[in-house]
């Protein structure tokens, strides 16, 4: 019987891009094995399997990963993603599919496996820069990653020491991830990271970098923002985390997060500022969690 959660998706006709010659192919931009990270899977074949058995085309060793979990096949010349019947189901763009027709820049998630698919004859260009934006951002959550974060630093603390501005930085942790975790699934661990990110992007500046730093921690660079005004920006955060539902396959999922902000002090590096603010972040687990500390 056909869960009727699980929809097949139909692509407008205006979406779609006519497929030119090139060989499309398929890019993994996250994945919990780091060997994976850039791996180029082409599509040359009719049909291409993916799952944890190793009868599979593309092998994915994960146990969230199902030993059969969807195929890539071709029609008429375009690509199509079918479920396998997954025991956690397949994801284009977010979205739970049973079947749907790829169109260029999707994303694929497969378990704990992103992959992008790249199609058209510019699809080394695309390539390219698919891998460029794994450089700098963290492919499960779309915002940026510790390398942009300490690069944005190295920019931003000469400007704020040369002008005499004020910067700050705020670091972030999700209370009590690993239970999450433990009790939804990594999935739901993933959803909420995810939903996370989005949260704090939205409430920043445009001028403000976000990125993940590492696991479930996140840091925040605002510049032109005295202590007193990134405290005051946290402590809004904290309280748009702990009143957002975070909902998942129908289960309410609790979230809280702890906050450490610090403005930059003459002679700071990069290292020694964000761990200012990383100790003010512990101070707050310390504390009880869910709280700010300046």
């Amino acid at each position: 019987m056909d869960d009727p959660d699980v929809k097949t998706r139909v692509t407008p006709l205006e979406e779609l891009r006519p497929l030119r010659q090139g060989t499309d192919c398929l890019v993994v931009i996250y994945s919990s094995d780091t060997r994976q990270f850039g791996k180029r899977y082409v599509l040359e074949r009719e049909v291409l399997s993916i799952g944890r058995g190793q009868e599979n085309t593309v092998v994915l060793d994960n146990d969230s990963v199902s030993r059969r979990h969807c195929r890539i096949e071709k029609r008429n010349q375009a690509w199509y993603v079918c479920d396998l019947d997954s025991t956690n189901g397949t994801y284009v763009n977010d979205e739970l599919v049973k079947e749907y027709q790829l169109r260029r820049g999707d994303q694929v998630k497969i378990g704990d496996t992103i992959v992008k698919y790249l199609s058209g004859s510019d699809v080394e260009a695309q390539y390219h820069e698919a891998i460029h934006e794994m450089a700098i951002k963290d492919g499960l959550t779309n915002v940026h990653n510790k390398r942009y974060l300490m690069e944005s630093l190295e920019r931003e603390i000469p400007r704020a020491m040369r002008h005499q501005r004020p910067l700050s930085v705020v670091m972030f942790d999700i209370d009590f991830f690993k239970k999450i975790n433990d009790t939804y699934g990594h999935l739901a661990g993933d959803y909420v990271l995810k939903e996370f990110a989005t949260l704090v992007k939205q409430r920043l500046r445009p001028d403000d970098a976000f990125g993940r730093y590492g696991g479930e921690e996140f840091c925040s660079i605002l510049p032109e923002t005295p202590l007193v005004g990134a405290g005051a920006i946290a402590e809004d955060l904290r309280r748009r985390v702990q009143e957002k539902r975070f909902v998942f396959e129908g289960e309410n999922i609790s979230v809280t997060v702890s906050l450490g902000a610090a403005e930059l002090v003459n002679g700071q590096d990069a290292t020694a500022f964000l761990k200012s603010a990383d100790e003010k972040l512990y101070e707050a687990k310390r504390g009880g969690r869910n709280r700010v500390c300046i």
